[in-house]
């Protein structure tokens, strides 16, 4: 299953819509007023699937990622010399690749391929694929790659102030 997504242009918060191969709204993600990142993931019909949350005291980056009111654990950035690492802890997931060029894949504990990310970069907005082999990998892969955008973008706005 290949999921599509790009950033909303002109919203206050993190926005998106998110579509299958044939273009069908699967979710869609609104970010709300909080300390730090919160995203909230919604289905087709509207109902509530996710959230993803900054926790905001922490030595590295985490979002602890919930499907369904259901805490799923939490994703962390590990402290690297060159390129950043992630783990979800709870699935044994792990975020390997350039995430400069947003070209990464997301492996679980035996090395099997979760998923594949790539950001295509001749967009006004913020535009991804993300390619899930396993359809019930969907919506936690999803909240991986939100979990990494919103790190990204912070990490962006603290090297920006100084």
């Amino acid at each position: 299953m290949k999921l599509h997504f790009r950033e909303r242009i002109f919203t206050w918060f993190d926005s998106y819509d998110v579509h299958d191969e044939n273009h069908k709204l699967v979710y869609r993600v609104k970010g709300q007023l909080s300390w730090g990142h919160k995203l909230v993931i919604f289905n087709s019909k509207g109902e509530r699937v996710g959230v993803v949350t900054q926790k905001i005291v922490t030595l590295l980056p985490k979002y602890e990622i919930e499907a369904k009111g259901e805490s799923l654990g939490f994703i962390k950035k590990n402290l690297t010399l060159i390129n950043p690492h992630y783990d979800f802890d709870k699935l044994g997931w792990h975020a390997k690749g350039n995430f400069v060029k947003w070209n990464y894949k997301i492996v679980d504990d035996k090395g099997d391929i979760v998923a594949k990310i790539d950001k295509k970069l001749i967009h006004l907005t913020d535009n991804y694929v993300i390619d899930v082999p396993e359809k019930k990998n969907a919506l936690k892969a999803l909240m991986f790659v939100i979990a990494i955008d919103a790190e990204q973008c912070a990490q962006e706005k603290r090297e920006n102030k100084g």
